[in-house]
């Protein structure tokens, strides 16, 4: 199900209201910078709101089937592509209903950050530096940036406003020429739009005088917005952000800002579900799962997929051995980059490890996983039941990148064997789930820690 239905239509009116002129490398942040991180329809909306305002007056009203017209999609699409402009912080969207309950839209455009204004800031270049990796990223670096040129060998001889002018040079100026005061707050700091409710500072505060640190010298403005960015780009908790900023306080006591972001990387190994407990109650659910008589094996091999984390996974799949970082990364990589809950992420490692002689292919669990991103999907059954009913397409997808790979009698999860039981019409959520060695599974997976 769509889940922009309805919040857009196409007879509802826009303004646009351009706050500020685009700078002269404008396109180059624009295709370089900016297009990697939203996406070319993003891009091209935000390229016809700028037109659009340099050609229309403020008051006019414009429905949104012009916009579906000139970037020839769907509303839906012009939806999302408006959201990721609003998060990234290029463009503000207000709303209101006139005298026929009609809703008008009001966007207010901002210029893109110039090349060194984006790379100054920490989030953007770091989803920059996660869409590009290194090379390419350093490359686009040192060609747009401006290089910087030291001070300190110059005296500065630049002359103070009160040599030039004289303290009286505002008096007499009718009220009317003197700039409203009200029209500041729309001076709004550029650059994506944050959370910072997400993270405790209070909690931070407290943490860091437990410890010792000057807590106020650690977590200044600057600094709190650096971690509030990291919190909002790995989904990482208070507790885990505690632990980075402990990890990077130097002997000085100043909060060293790359090794915040390697501490902060680190500890994005999973996104956690809505709900989740920690991970004791997480595994003795899992236990009293287990234990209960009326709940079939399928349904606890379900359970325990929606509890435990990938690397468990991994490893209870591997005989106890310990996951490898390279599998781990990779792993995290495909479930962030897709947005995949943990749950659902389990069920694509376990399908793909019995589906290529339980090796861990890149390009099949990411072919994959962007289809079910694209399905929606968010929950384990879902991701088994669409496991089902594509399972020919995914067979096909394997073949296309394996071919060199010695053929091999077919395996396959033991909870895909109940679709041939079914009919392809009925939904697959109603059968339970059949396996072999669950409950050998779950009794070792709650048992690890005695």
């Amino acid at each position: 199900m769509n889940h922009t239905v309805g919040k857009l239509l196409p007879v509802d009116g826009f303004r646009i209201l351009k706050c500020g002129a685009l700078p002269t490398n404008a396109h180059h942040s624009l295709t370089h910078l900016y297009q990697p991180i939203i996406g070319r329809l993003a891009v091209s909306l935000y390229q016809v709101l700028v037109s659009e305002s340099e050609l229309t007056d403020v008051q006019s009203v414009q429905s949104h089937h012009t916009l579906m017209t000139y970037l020839s999609a769907p509303l839906d699409k012009v939806y999302d592509a408006r959201r990721k402009l609003e998060a990234i912080g290029l463009v503000s969207t207000f709303k209101k209903s006139d005298e026929d309950q009609q809703s008008i839209y009001l966007y207010k455009v901002y210029p893109p950050f110039s090349p060194n204004e984006f790379f100054m800031d920490d989030m953007l270049s770091l989803l920059l530096f996660h869409e590009l990796g290194e090379d390419k990223y350093q490359q686009i670096k040192e060609r747009l940036t401006t290089e910087y040129v030291s001070t300190d060998d110059y005296e500065e001889v630049t002359v103070s406003f009160d040599e030039v002018f004289h303290s009286t040079f505002t008096e007499g100026i009718p009220p009317e020429v003197q700039p409203k005061r009200e029209n500041l707050k729309d001076r709004k700091e550029r650059g994506p739009v944050l959370n910072f409710s997400r993270v405790d500072f209070d909690w931070l505060h407290q943490s860091l005088k437990n410890r010792m640190y000057p807590s106020e010298r650690i977590l200044t403005g600057p600094n709190k917005k650096l971690i509030a960015q990291l919190a909002s780009l790995y989904n990482l908790t208070t507790l885990e952000l505690e632990k980075a900023v402990t990890w990077a306080v130097d002997e000085n006591h100043q909060l060293v800002a790359e090794e915040l972001k390697a501490a902060c990387h680190d500890f994005m190994k999973e996104k956690p579900s809505k709900g989740q407990t920690n991970l004791l109650d997480q595994r003795q659910k899992v236990k009293e799962t287990s234990d209960s008589i009326a709940q079939s094996k399928g349904e606890q091999f379900v359970d325990m997929l929606e509890q435990i984390s990938p690397r468990e996974l991994l490893e209870d799949l591997s005989g106890g051995n310990r996951a490898s970082d390279q599998d781990l990364k990779l792993i995290r990589d495909v479930m962030t980059e897709q947005g995949l809950a943990p749950g659902v992420m389990n069920v694509l490692v376990h399908y793909v490890l019995l589906k290529t002689d339980m090796k861990l292919s890149k390009a099949y669990l990411e072919k994959i996983a962007s289809h079910w991103t694209r399905k929606n999907v968010t929950t384990v059954r879902q991701a088994m039941n669409l496991a089902k009913a594509e399972h020919q397409k995914y067979q096909q997808w394997g073949k296309q990148k394996s071919q060199k790979r010695s053929k091999k009698e077919e395996v396959i999860p033991a909870w895909f064997n109940e679709q041939k039981k079914a009919s392809s019409e009925e939904p697959a959520i109603e059968k339970p789930v059949d396996t072999s060695d669950i409950a050998e599974r779950i009794k070792r997976l709650t048992n690890k820690e005695n």
